[in-house]
């Protein structure tokens, strides 16, 4: 399927990052101009996405430099195994991983959502994760589904625009995802199995598809809510 993706630019935050890397990739493809962007980016854009300021100068940057943004993926949060599992309810540590992935997504949209709906198009897509759906660890819970509904927020409010607000979920992202689903924890996915569902997201194929998180790698074996 040619997803019409030709000549849109998109700007993916995290674009240096396992998931992020696939996401580039994808969309380059698929005739996209896709910008990576980091706070390490060697080749493309730097952004810390906890800094108003850094944030609203990437966005100028993009327009600066591409004269448009059609889409924005966020996938710039750290790993979940990369948290303090000994101080999954400490608050202090549930606060910096929600500010870090689901405050992060909420001020780039900010920044890119004028200008989307100025235009009258754009996407925008979020990687949150399965363990929104999951109990035992508060962090990784927490930063998750804060994300998500920030993100059904943002669609609501732009919703009949033109433009649309997602998230996608993955279980274990594994380059060798495997097949088998335990009973109570969510199935495996590949960096490129999530490009696949980003790039039909953020590609004009998906306009009536606003307000969803969407799990990938199937949802959570035995639980039927969200």
């Amino acid at each position: 399927m040619d997803l019409d993706l030709g000549g849109h630019v998109v700007l993916v935050v995290g674009g240096t990052g396992l998931i992020g890397r696939a996401v580039v990739a994808r969309l380059r493809d698929e005739g996209a101009t896709a910008i990576a962007a980091s706070r390490h980016a060697e080749d493309g854009i730097t952004v810390d996405a906890r800094d108003p300021d850094s944030v609203t100068a990437a966005v100028d940057t993009v327009l600066r430099q591409y004269g448009r943004l059609d889409a924005l993926v966020v996938a710039a949060a750290p790993s979940a195994r990369t948290l303090d599992a000994s101080r999954h309810a400490d608050p202090e540590q549930v606060l910096s991983a929600i500010d870090t992935k689901a405050m992060s997504f909420l001020r780039l949209a900010n920044a890119a959502l004028p200008i989307m709906t100025g235009a009258g198009y754009g996407r925008i897509v979020g990687v949150s994760g399965q363990n929104a759906l999951l109990t035992g660890n508060v962090t990784g819970s927490a930063r998750n589904a804060a994300l998500i509904i920030v993100a059904k927020n943002l669609a609501d409010t732009v919703a009949g625009s033109g433009v649309t607000v997602n998230t996608v979920s993955p279980g274990i992202v594994s380059d060798t995802p495997a097949a088998e689903v335990e009973m109570g924890r969510p199935g495996d996915s590949s960096p490129d199995q999530i490009a696949d569902l980003v790039a039909f997201l953020v590609s004009p194929r998906a306009g009536a598809i606003s307000g969803e998180s969407i799990a990938i790698g199937h949802r959570v074996r035995g639980v039927t809510s969200m």
